[in-house]
């Protein structure tokens, strides 16, 4: 029996969507798989990994017969497509406990599992809170600040990013211990007070699939759940059940010795200093002498190799010799667009406060390092 007979890029489109969370190698196999439910107004493909879940539909532009629902290997089956010529017409079959697809003299035999093995979310209560913004203020948000959140950290309630809904301002804070990145939105009406910690894989996936423009995402706060709702597509994930540490305690507010610099000035003379840094090293260190309007970067290696580069800038303090983390700033300054930075600091033992001039929704603190 046919199930879909559709153009490639009908079918692609939706299978890239939810694929992105799916593991190749899982504990359960049906958790590899898409569930795809189809009946006479849309056809619906959905992926989980018990942690997140992911959902879209495409509405009456597949020709089928019948009814049906199935999963098959997301990944192979996306790969599949992938690689078959643009703009051909793909043909499903179902035969017993296989899917076979077909496309010009290419066929392609896929296992089926059991659909009601798949798991699904239980359906959630009334959200505690609501917000709608557009796409792009929260994929530049998170862009700002994603970077800073901890991998595999002991200290599981780092190993994401706290959401934090406050009046009229929906902030975004990430830190591993030893950066903080902070980032807020405007949310033009005052809304009840909440906050969740999204897991890390949560973030990056939303990075991926959110839209640089202003179509809305509707954000739902759930108790022990989230959900954003964007672009025909609904993303629910759990959150992490922990404290946050208080990030206010952390900004620098006595950092009185302030200078600009141009970003991409900066960028290129930390890459290039970068080549004598010690590459295999996780923290590695470059040394910042400020000086008399002169900013002095140098990095050394343990075969004591030395680079160093000196940038022009408007500075009439006393000299601060501090070394920070270069792969932080690298961090920093390949994920913002903004011309121009600012730091802030206070003495060498204390931590760098990073703004954009002139925009006060923005903050990124690093500690020293001693190298």
């Amino acid at each position: 029996m046919i199930l879909i007979k559709c153009n490639k890029e009908t079918l692609l489109t939706p299978i890239q969507t939810v694929t992105g969370i799916v593991e190749r190698r899982q504990t359960l196999p049906i958790l590899s798989n898409v569930l795809i439910k189809h009946n006479k107004e849309k056809t619906t493909f959905l992926t989980t990994d018990l942690e997140i879940e992911i959902k879209t539909s495409i509405n009456n532009e597949l020709s089928t017969a019948e009814p049906f629902t199935l999963t098959v290997s997301a990944k192979k089956l996306q790969d599949i497509l992938r690689t078959l010529p643009s703009n051909t017409e793909i043909v499903l079959t179902r035969k017993n406990d296989h899917l076979q697809i077909k496309s010009g003299k290419s066929i392609f035999n896929l296992q089926i599992l059991p659909a009601e093995d798949f798991p699904e979310n239980t359906k959630e209560n009334e959200p505690i809170t609501s917000i709608v913004l557009q796409q792009k203020k929260l994929k530049n948000l998170f862009q700002h600040i994603q970077f800073s959140i901890a991998q595999q950290d002991i200290r599981y309630y780092l190993n994401g990013l706290l959401l934090l809904v406050e009046d009229t301002c929906l902030k975004g804070i990430a830190t591993d211990g030893h950066r903080l990145a902070l980032a807020s939105i405007d949310l033009n009406e005052s809304k009840t007070k909440h906050q969740i910690i999204l897991p890390r894989k949560t973030v990056f996936e939303l990075s991926k699939l959110l839209n640089d423009n202003e179509e809305p995402i509707i954000i739902d706060f759930f108790e022990k759940k989230v959900r954003f709702t964007f672009s025909n597509i609904e993303l629910i994930s759990k959150i992490i059940d922990g404290k946050f540490p208080d990030f206010n305690r952390v900004i620098p507010t006595s950092n009185n010795k302030i200078f600009n610099l141009n970003r991409l000035e900066f960028l290129q003379v930390l890459q290039r200093v970068s080549i004598l840094s010690n590459q295999a090293e996780q923290f590695r260190g470059v040394r910042l002498v400020i000086s008399h309007n002169n900013l002095c970067v140098i990095c050394k290696n343990s075969e004591q190799e030395e680079a160093q580069d000196d940038l022009d800038i408007q500075y009439e303090n006393e000299e601060i010799d501090i070394s920070l983390n270069i792969t932080y700033l690298l961090d920093l300054l390949n994920n913002i667009t903004a011309e121009s930075i600012q730091c802030a600091l206070e003495n060498t033992n204390s931590s760098v406060l990073i703004t954009i001039p002139e925009n006060e929704d923005y903050k990124y603190i690093v500690m020293p390092m001693k190298i």
